[in-house]
């Protein structure tokens, strides 16, 4: 279809920084274009360790506690894998990312969903969590920044759902791909970072959105001993190892300057800030996203289920959204917009969506 405008795929519009694809072409330059360890090449895991433990006070052995992942999806199926036994029930909050609820049914988990609202400002609760466990309980997803709300949760609001996993026994994985995307002096909280924590959290991240390096397929998982090593196991005789070029172009991530990232934030900060304006201005009432890329206004006065609603928004006005119900029950009523895109898409979909709405109202 012609002349779409997307607000749909979570996919920065930048370039990868140049120095970052640089790297990656001296190294296939000079010959590197072989295997690494199943681990990740082990500079990588060295410069990574001292990233976490700069960043976030969480160290790590880069020789048996970091692993590099082919993104961080892998690293969520690695994880299911790794920690559950046929049968094991996972929490999972939602509206959550699409791929977690499959990969806890491919490892033979049971997927318990733990419903948020907009009331709450999308954010998982104790209360919430607790009124979920039951003895097969075995682990808990959590991902702030939130996809697809961009919910993001306070160290204070982490460390009541760490208390609830200390007393219930449960492991965490924790999704922090988007930990450098915050805005409006809100801070993200690394789970591992909380006291109690490191030895029953999967900490996975990645390159991806920070750096606008989707396409080169990095991410990585720390956690304790036994748990990597039982990733590996599994990770070697799927992937055997994450591509070599993207592992270089990682390493050089690593070592560039910040003001890279920031500059990147602060533009994704500046369309968030259009694009919330105009969703409410239009009447879609939206939730103010406070990290990664997303907003995920309510359709609920169209009367429109959100199926419906981004068919007939593709179709009429040829603007792309995420249907709300793709990301669990609980995201019924909303649609995702995207706006790690230009300034002038998210101008033109608003123009758009305003006129869809309009008529819709109008009926």
């Amino acid at each position: 279809m012609e002349g779409v405008v997307s607000l749909g795929v979570g996919e920065p519009d930048f370039a990868t920084p140049w120095p970052i694809s640089e790297a990656a072409i001296h190294s296939i330059e000079k010959g590197h274009t072989h295997y690494t360890s199943n681990y990740g090449m082990l500079e990588l895991r060295e410069r990574l360790a001292q990233h976490l433990a700069a960043r976030y006070g969480v160290a790590y052995d880069f020789h048996t506690q970091l692993l590099i992942t082919v993104g961080v999806s892998e690293g969520v199926d690695l994880a299911m894998r790794a920690i559950i036994n046929p049968g094991d029930e996972v929490l999972v909050p939602e509206p959550s990312y699409v791929s977690y609820k499959p990969c806890v049914v491919l490892a033979g988990g049971v997927v318990v969903p733990v419903a948020t609202s907009q009331a709450n400002a999308f954010k998982l609760t104790p209360a919430d969590l607790e009124a979920k466990i039951t003895p097969k309980t075995r682990a808990l997803i959590i991902s702030y920044p939130n996809n697809p709300t961009g919910a993001v949760m306070t160290k204070r609001e982490m460390e009541a759902i760490a208390e609830v996993a200390k007393r219930r026994n449960l492991i965490v994985v924790s999704d922090e791909v988007y930990d450098r995307l915050v805005y409006g002096g809100h801070s993200h909280v690394c789970f591992a970072s909380l006291p109690g924590m490191q030895e029953r959290t999967i900490f996975l991240g990645g390159f991806s959105k920070s750096y606008a390096m989707t396409g080169w397929r990095v991410g990585f998982a720390a956690a304790p001993d036994d748990i990597i090593e039982a990733m590996v196991k599994i990770h070697q005789y799927t992937m055997l190892c994450a591509p070599t070029p993207g592992q270089t172009a990682a390493l050089q991530a690593l070592h560039t300057d910040d003001r890279l990232v920031e500059n990147m934030v602060r533009e994704y900060d500046r369309r968030r800030r259009v694009l919330l304006k105009g969703l409410n201005r239009i009447g879609l009432d939206c939730f103010e996203p406070q990290g990664a890329f997303y907003a995920f206004p309510s359709i609920k006065a169209t009367g429109m289920r959100s199926n419906a609603f981004s068919e007939a928004l593709l179709k009429e006005e040829r603007v792309a959204v995420i249907p709300g119900s793709a990301f669990g029950e609980a995201g019924e009523g909303h649609v995702r917009c995207c706006y790690a895109v230009s300034l002038h898409e998210i101008e033109e979909a608003l123009v758009r969506i305003e006129r869809f709405v309009k008529r819709r109202r109008a009926k």
